[in-house]
């Protein structure tokens, strides 16, 4: 059986009970959207603000997926999804890192519902044979 390095087995069982296994989700928007880790505007008319992530989804998934970004971000350097994240938030401090470990969440579990649904790998990640 492969696996994803950095994907261990209670990650993949959450994610799969609480988001892919029941669900049809027909696009990357709906997985972000049930993970609550989507963007908030507001705009008033003459104002407009990012107000940060949604929180309206399930809470689980959120917290396991920031999780699983900082150990995708150890365990799978080489992977795009690694590369894209250092060259944009890894030279900035502490609140730039955060914020882009989010973005970097939410595509994670775009990618992996894609593996899910489609069979497409990650680009870049490796796998490890499991014994």
């Amino acid at each position: 059986m492969n696996t994803l390095r950095g994907i261990g087995a209670n990650g993949a069982w959450l994610l799969s009970m609480e988001l892919f296994a029941w669900r049809e989700l027909r696009n990357g928007r709906q997985v972000g959207s049930l993970s609550g880790l989507t963007g908030t505007p507001y705009d008033s008319g003459n104002q407009v603000r990012e107000q940060g992530i949604s929180k309206a989804g399930n809470r689980y998934v959120r917290s396991l997926a920031i999780e699983m970004a900082w150990a995708w971000l150890r365990f799978q350097p080489r992977s795009e999804l690694s590369q894209w994240y250092q060259q944009r938030f890894g030279g900035g401090g502490k609140r730039l890192r955060r914020i882009g470990i989010v973005a970097l969440a939410r595509k994670l579990l775009i990618a992996l519902w894609r593996w899910c649904e489609q069979d497409l790998l990650p680009a870049g990640a490796e796998l490890r044979i499991a014994a």
